[in-house]
Protein backbone atom coordinates (compact mmCIF):
# COMPACT_ATOMS: atom_id res chain seq x y z
CA UNK A 1 0.00 0.00 0.00
CA UNK A 2 1.43 3.41 -0.85
CA UNK A 3 1.97 6.29 1.34
CA UNK A 4 1.74 9.97 0.29
CA UNK A 5 3.27 12.72 2.76
CA UNK A 6 0.32 15.30 3.23
CA UNK A 7 0.59 18.39 4.76
CA UNK A 8 1.66 17.56 8.27
CA UNK A 9 1.02 13.92 8.02
CA UNK A 10 0.87 11.12 5.41
CA UNK A 11 -1.91 9.01 3.47
CA UNK A 12 -1.93 5.63 2.38
CA UNK A 13 -3.81 4.27 -0.41
CA UNK A 14 -4.30 1.06 -2.70
CA UNK A 15 -3.46 1.42 -6.15
CA UNK A 16 -5.19 -1.02 -8.61
CA UNK A 17 -4.25 -1.23 -12.44
CA UNK A 18 -5.55 -4.64 -13.60
CA UNK A 19 -4.04 -4.42 -16.67
CA UNK A 20 -0.52 -3.43 -15.85
CA UNK A 21 1.54 -0.32 -15.05
CA UNK A 22 1.55 0.65 -19.04
CA UNK A 23 -1.84 1.86 -18.40
CA UNK A 24 -1.37 4.09 -15.45
CA UNK A 25 -0.66 7.24 -17.63
CA UNK A 26 -3.35 6.75 -20.27
CA UNK A 27 -6.44 6.53 -18.64
CA UNK A 28 -8.41 8.37 -16.18
CA UNK A 29 -7.24 7.88 -12.47
CA UNK A 30 -10.80 6.83 -10.50
CA UNK A 31 -10.79 7.60 -7.16
CA UNK A 32 -13.05 5.59 -4.36
CA UNK A 33 -13.11 7.56 -1.25
CA UNK A 34 -14.63 5.67 1.91
CA UNK A 35 -17.02 6.51 4.81
CA UNK A 36 -17.51 6.13 8.60
CA UNK A 37 -16.12 4.03 10.49
CA UNK A 38 -14.45 2.50 7.83
CA UNK A 39 -10.71 2.60 5.72
CA UNK A 40 -9.85 1.72 2.08
CA UNK A 41 -10.19 -1.89 2.78
CA UNK A 42 -14.28 -1.46 1.86
CA UNK A 43 -13.36 -1.11 -1.61
CA UNK A 44 -11.15 -4.93 -1.56
CA UNK A 45 -13.52 -6.25 -3.14
CA UNK A 46 -15.08 -3.40 -5.36
CA UNK A 47 -12.44 -2.59 -7.78
CA UNK A 48 -11.83 -5.77 -8.96
CA UNK A 49 -14.90 -5.85 -10.65
CA UNK A 50 -14.84 -2.03 -12.03
CA UNK A 51 -12.19 -3.67 -15.23
CA UNK A 52 -9.64 -1.88 -16.47
CA UNK A 53 -8.48 1.37 -15.73
CA UNK A 54 -6.20 3.34 -12.97
CA UNK A 55 -8.03 2.90 -9.60
CA UNK A 56 -6.94 4.76 -6.24
CA UNK A 57 -8.31 4.41 -3.06
CA UNK A 58 -7.11 6.31 -0.16
CA UNK A 59 -7.39 6.23 3.92
CA UNK A 60 -9.13 9.30 4.93
CA UNK A 61 -6.72 11.09 7.07
CA UNK A 62 -6.87 10.39 10.68
CA UNK A 63 -8.37 6.66 9.26
CA UNK A 64 -7.00 3.56 8.57
CA UNK A 65 -3.52 3.58 7.70
CA UNK A 66 -3.69 7.06 7.47
CA UNK A 67 -1.54 9.16 9.53
CA UNK A 68 -3.67 10.69 12.93
CA UNK A 69 -2.54 14.10 13.28
CA UNK A 70 -4.20 16.09 15.92
CA UNK A 71 -7.42 18.05 14.35
CA UNK A 72 -11.04 18.65 14.94
CA UNK A 73 -11.68 16.03 12.23
CA UNK A 74 -14.16 18.27 10.72
CA UNK A 75 -15.43 18.22 6.88
CA UNK A 76 -13.20 20.94 6.36
CA UNK A 77 -10.13 19.18 7.51
CA UNK A 78 -10.84 16.19 5.92
CA UNK A 79 -11.41 18.04 2.52
CA UNK A 80 -8.11 20.01 2.97
CA UNK A 81 -5.97 17.06 3.36
CA UNK A 82 -7.46 14.93 0.60
CA UNK A 83 -6.96 18.06 -1.64
CA UNK A 84 -3.82 18.29 -1.01
CA UNK A 85 -3.65 14.13 -0.97
CA UNK A 86 -4.94 14.60 -4.79
CA UNK A 87 -2.33 17.54 -5.51
CA UNK A 88 0.52 15.10 -4.41
CA UNK A 89 -0.31 12.24 -6.14
CA UNK A 90 -2.54 13.01 -9.49
CA UNK A 91 -1.40 16.55 -9.80
CA UNK A 92 -4.07 19.04 -11.99
CA UNK A 93 -4.97 15.28 -13.68
CA UNK A 94 -8.66 15.21 -13.68
CA UNK A 95 -10.11 11.91 -12.49
CA UNK A 96 -13.24 10.66 -11.84
CA UNK A 97 -14.58 9.84 -7.82
CA UNK A 98 -16.42 7.12 -6.36
CA UNK A 99 -17.81 7.88 -2.75
CA UNK A 100 -19.48 6.42 0.00
CA UNK A 101 -21.18 7.50 2.87
CA UNK A 102 -18.89 10.87 3.95
CA UNK A 103 -16.79 9.76 1.22
CA UNK A 104 -19.56 10.69 -1.33
CA UNK A 105 -19.95 14.11 0.20
CA UNK A 106 -16.05 14.67 -0.10
CA UNK A 107 -16.31 13.88 -3.27
CA UNK A 108 -19.55 16.18 -4.44
CA UNK A 109 -17.74 18.68 -2.51
CA UNK A 110 -14.55 18.64 -4.65
CA UNK A 111 -16.22 18.23 -7.68
CA UNK A 112 -17.94 21.67 -7.17
CA UNK A 113 -14.49 23.32 -6.11
CA UNK A 114 -12.35 21.84 -8.77
CA UNK A 115 -14.67 21.04 -11.95
CA UNK A 116 -12.04 21.42 -14.00
CA UNK A 117 -10.37 18.07 -12.31
CA UNK A 118 -13.01 16.38 -11.99
CA UNK A 119 -14.88 14.32 -15.41
CA UNK A 120 -17.40 12.66 -13.33
CA UNK A 121 -19.18 11.29 -9.54
CA UNK A 122 -20.46 8.29 -8.67
CA UNK A 123 -22.00 7.65 -5.02
CA UNK A 124 -24.10 5.75 -2.91
CA UNK A 125 -25.57 5.97 0.41
CA UNK A 126 -24.02 9.32 0.70
CA UNK A 127 -24.40 12.22 2.56
CA UNK A 128 -25.86 14.59 -0.10
CA UNK A 129 -28.21 17.10 1.76
CA UNK A 130 -28.02 18.37 4.54
CA UNK A 131 -28.83 15.85 7.61
CA UNK A 132 -31.88 17.13 9.53
CA UNK A 133 -34.29 14.96 11.86
CA UNK A 134 -37.30 14.93 9.51
CA UNK A 135 -35.28 13.11 7.00
CA UNK A 136 -34.59 10.38 9.35
CA UNK A 137 -36.21 6.86 9.90
CA UNK A 138 -37.54 5.88 13.49
CA UNK A 139 -34.79 3.97 13.85
CA UNK A 140 -32.32 6.91 13.08
CA UNK A 141 -33.16 9.51 14.92
CA UNK A 142 -32.79 7.12 18.10
CA UNK A 143 -28.88 6.36 16.60
CA UNK A 144 -29.08 10.34 16.20
CA UNK A 145 -29.54 10.51 19.92
CA UNK A 146 -27.38 8.06 21.10
CA UNK A 147 -24.53 9.76 19.40
CA UNK A 148 -25.18 13.26 21.09
CA UNK A 149 -24.84 11.26 24.70
CA UNK A 150 -22.37 10.71 26.60
CA UNK A 151 -22.91 6.84 26.31
CA UNK A 152 -22.70 7.78 22.50
CA UNK A 153 -19.17 9.18 23.14
CA UNK A 154 -18.47 6.02 25.65
CA UNK A 155 -19.46 3.71 22.72
CA UNK A 156 -17.28 5.75 20.10
CA UNK A 157 -14.46 6.34 21.70
CA UNK A 158 -13.80 3.48 25.24
CA UNK A 159 -14.69 0.65 23.43
CA UNK A 160 -14.64 -0.60 19.48
CA UNK A 161 -18.69 -1.08 19.03
CA UNK A 162 -19.27 1.04 16.94
CA UNK A 163 -17.13 -0.17 14.46
CA UNK A 164 -18.39 -4.14 15.31
CA UNK A 165 -21.88 -2.52 15.14
CA UNK A 166 -21.14 -1.44 11.81
CA UNK A 167 -19.62 -4.37 10.01
CA UNK A 168 -22.30 -6.82 11.69
CA UNK A 169 -25.47 -5.11 11.89
CA UNK A 170 -24.93 -2.36 9.02
CA UNK A 171 -25.16 -5.09 6.65
CA UNK A 172 -27.32 -7.85 5.53
CA UNK A 173 -24.50 -10.38 6.21
CA UNK A 174 -22.10 -9.76 9.02
CA UNK A 175 -18.30 -9.58 7.28
CA UNK A 176 -16.24 -12.55 8.16
CA UNK A 177 -14.18 -12.29 11.20
CA UNK A 178 -10.45 -11.58 9.21
CA UNK A 179 -12.58 -8.59 7.23
CA UNK A 180 -13.99 -7.55 10.84
CA UNK A 181 -10.38 -7.61 12.25
CA UNK A 182 -8.92 -5.61 9.36
CA UNK A 183 -11.69 -2.61 9.77
CA UNK A 184 -10.99 -2.86 13.59
CA UNK A 185 -6.51 -2.70 13.39
CA UNK A 186 -6.48 1.25 12.44
CA UNK A 187 -8.86 1.96 16.01
CA UNK A 188 -7.37 0.04 18.78
CA UNK A 189 -7.40 2.93 21.48
CA UNK A 190 -9.19 5.92 22.46
CA UNK A 191 -7.37 7.96 20.60
CA UNK A 192 -7.25 6.54 17.50
CA UNK A 193 -11.34 6.36 17.25
CA UNK A 194 -11.75 10.16 17.85
CA UNK A 195 -12.21 10.80 14.04
CA UNK A 196 -14.93 8.27 14.01
CA UNK A 197 -16.64 10.06 16.49
CA UNK A 198 -16.33 12.98 14.89
CA UNK A 199 -18.22 12.13 12.09
CA UNK A 200 -20.91 10.45 13.62
CA UNK A 201 -21.53 13.58 15.19
CA UNK A 202 -21.33 15.79 12.23
CA UNK A 203 -24.30 14.02 11.15
CA UNK A 204 -26.34 13.45 14.25
CA UNK A 205 -25.84 17.34 14.58
CA UNK A 206 -24.03 19.23 11.67
CA UNK A 207 -22.72 22.66 12.46
CA UNK A 208 -23.54 25.62 10.47
CA UNK A 209 -20.31 25.41 8.16
CA UNK A 210 -21.15 22.12 7.04
CA UNK A 211 -24.80 23.32 6.23
CA UNK A 212 -23.59 26.24 4.22
CA UNK A 213 -20.93 23.65 2.63
CA UNK A 214 -23.40 20.85 1.63
CA UNK A 215 -25.99 23.70 0.29
CA UNK A 216 -23.82 25.21 -1.98
CA UNK A 217 -22.37 22.38 -3.49
CA UNK A 218 -25.90 21.31 -4.15
CA UNK A 219 -26.86 24.06 -5.65
CA UNK A 220 -23.49 24.43 -7.68
CA UNK A 221 -24.18 20.77 -9.30
CA UNK A 222 -28.33 21.82 -9.95
CA UNK A 223 -27.08 23.23 -12.78
CA UNK A 224 -23.78 21.43 -13.49
CA UNK A 225 -25.28 19.34 -16.47
CA UNK A 226 -22.23 18.82 -18.31
CA UNK A 227 -20.77 16.62 -15.17
CA UNK A 228 -21.86 12.87 -15.36
CA UNK A 229 -23.08 12.09 -12.03
CA UNK A 230 -24.55 8.20 -10.68
CA UNK A 231 -26.45 7.60 -7.75
CA UNK A 232 -26.59 3.55 -6.90
CA UNK A 233 -29.70 3.24 -4.61
CA UNK A 234 -30.53 -0.17 -2.52
CA UNK A 235 -33.44 -1.72 -0.45
CA UNK A 236 -33.91 -4.23 2.23
CA UNK A 237 -32.44 -2.69 5.33
CA UNK A 238 -33.47 -0.06 8.05
CA UNK A 239 -29.93 1.42 8.07
CA UNK A 240 -29.91 2.57 4.56
CA UNK A 241 -29.34 6.26 4.33
CA UNK A 242 -30.92 6.92 0.70
CA UNK A 243 -34.21 6.19 0.68
CA UNK A 244 -37.23 6.77 -1.99
CA UNK A 245 -37.44 10.38 -0.13
CA UNK A 246 -34.07 11.11 -0.29
CA UNK A 247 -34.06 9.31 -4.21
CA UNK A 248 -36.50 11.66 -5.20
CA UNK A 249 -34.96 14.67 -3.99
CA UNK A 250 -31.87 14.04 -5.71
CA UNK A 251 -33.74 13.41 -8.82
CA UNK A 252 -35.19 16.64 -8.48
CA UNK A 253 -31.75 18.70 -8.03
CA UNK A 254 -28.99 17.17 -9.86
CA UNK A 255 -28.76 18.00 -12.94
CA UNK A 256 -27.30 14.80 -14.92
CA UNK A 257 -28.40 12.23 -12.82
CA UNK A 258 -28.15 9.25 -12.76
CA UNK A 259 -30.15 5.96 -10.99
CA UNK A 260 -29.51 2.94 -10.85
CA UNK A 261 -30.93 0.31 -8.32
CA UNK A 262 -28.72 -2.20 -7.36
CA UNK A 263 -30.63 -4.08 -5.18
CA UNK A 264 -30.63 -5.37 -1.51
CA UNK A 265 -27.85 -4.19 0.78
CA UNK A 266 -27.46 -2.29 4.19
CA UNK A 267 -25.94 1.08 4.19
CA UNK A 268 -22.39 -0.64 4.05
CA UNK A 269 -23.27 -1.92 0.70
CA UNK A 270 -20.18 -2.47 -0.55
CA UNK A 271 -19.66 -5.43 2.18
CA UNK A 272 -23.47 -6.72 0.61
CA UNK A 273 -23.26 -6.15 -3.10
CA UNK A 274 -19.25 -5.73 -4.09
CA UNK A 275 -19.59 -7.21 -7.59
CA UNK A 276 -22.67 -5.03 -8.60
CA UNK A 277 -21.54 -2.17 -7.48
CA UNK A 278 -18.09 -2.49 -9.30
CA UNK A 279 -19.77 -3.88 -12.45
CA UNK A 280 -22.29 -1.01 -12.02
CA UNK A 281 -19.66 1.84 -11.85
CA UNK A 282 -17.66 0.35 -15.05
CA UNK A 283 -20.86 0.56 -16.84
CA UNK A 284 -21.21 3.79 -16.15
CA UNK A 285 -17.71 4.91 -16.71
CA UNK A 286 -17.73 2.88 -20.36
CA UNK A 287 -21.44 5.00 -21.38
CA UNK A 288 -19.68 7.95 -20.69
CA UNK A 289 -16.28 7.24 -22.01
CA UNK A 290 -14.47 8.02 -18.47
CA UNK A 291 -11.73 6.02 -18.92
Amino acid sequence: MPEQTVLDSSMHFIEHTPDGASDREATTPIVFLHGNPASSHVWRNVLPAVGPGRLLAPDLIGMGASGKPDLAYSFADHARYLDAWFDAVLGERPAVIVGHDWGGALAIDRATRFPERVRGVAVFEAVLRPPRPEHLSAQARARRELILSAEGEAMFLDTDAAIRQAFTAGVLTPVPQTDLAAYLAPYDSRESRRPLLAWARQLAAPPAELIERLENAGARLASAHDLPLLLLTFEGSPTLLIDEGATAWARGLFAGLEIKHVGAAGHHAAEDRPVEIGHAVGRWLDRHALR
